[in-house]
């Protein structure tokens, strides 16, 4: 085999270790603070150091994990409130730009892909448990990545990744599961149409306001995620208090 014709291999192989790792985050199995090694991760997933190393590497530039000077990976935090909007705000820049472009470039074969991607949004189970979780987040992140690639600027595309939004945010639906699902999927299908028409501010205009209302449900889910936990810890205190 020559270079060339590993290369999709490889980058298969890194594409699967990073949405494993994005599961023991979502199922959490890996939680805020805990060391990752990268041996020891290969040797869980059976496979070599290398495309743990490169998919560690990629969760960083997300945020979801943080590197530590002589001592590997570990488990970022949760995002706080701020994060999470300056994520949203740079995404507002950067995705109904994607959107335009795409939107140039048409295609009936893309055009399918992602009436493909809305319908295993909408197959997917909308319930709190980390596995349904995972599954609507693969089908919604798919939708937004195929009209990223479709693009063709390799430049944003680089930034689009480098946000991670999506595996930021859906660490906060574990336990309280996906609120926004159906407005999400019906947007979805509002871009969708605007790409058939195939008119480039329309479709800026409208995933726009996509991203818009998806930062405000973040912050809102943020915040209620926040107040569970504060009321777990005042429980926790008071049950201290009466022993």
């Amino acid at each position: 085999m020559d270079v060339e014709d590993s290369k999709p291999v490889r980058a298969t192989l890194v594409d699967q270790v990073y949405e494993r790792l994005m599961e023991l985050l979502l199922d959490g199995r890996l939680q805020s603070g805990d060391p990752i090694s990268i041996d020891g991760t290969a040797r869980y997933l059976g496979v070599s150091q290398t495309p743990v190393r490169e998919a560690l590497a990629r969760l960083e530039s997300t945020g979801n994990v943080v590197r530590v000077a002589m001592r590997g990976y570990r488990v970022s935090d949760l995002p706080d409130a701020k994060e999470i909007a300056d994520v949203m705000d740079a995404r507002l820049l950067i995705e109904p730009r994607l959107a335009e472009l795409a939107c140039a470039r048409g295609g009936s074969e893309w055009l399918d892909e992602l009436e493909n991607a809305i319908e295993q949004q909408e197959r997917a189970p909308h319930t709190a448990d980390a596995a349904a979780i995972r599954e609507y987040r693969r089908a919604d992140e798919h939708f937004h990545r195929l009209i990223a690639e479709h693009a063709d600027n390799a430049a944003l595309l680089r930034a689009y990744d480098a946000l991670g939004g999506h595996g930021q945010r859906f660490r906060l639906f574990v336990g309280v599961g996906v609120k926004d699902s159906s407005s999400a999927i019906a947007e979805h299908r509002e871009l969708l149409a605007a790409f058939r028409r195939g008119y480039g501010p329309e479709v800026y205009r409208i995933m726009h306001e996509h991203i818009s209302r998806v930062k405000a449900s973040a912050l809102a889910e943020h915040a209620e995620v926040m107040s569970m936990r504060t009321a777990r810890r005042s429980r926790r205190k008071g049950s201290l208090a009466e022993t």
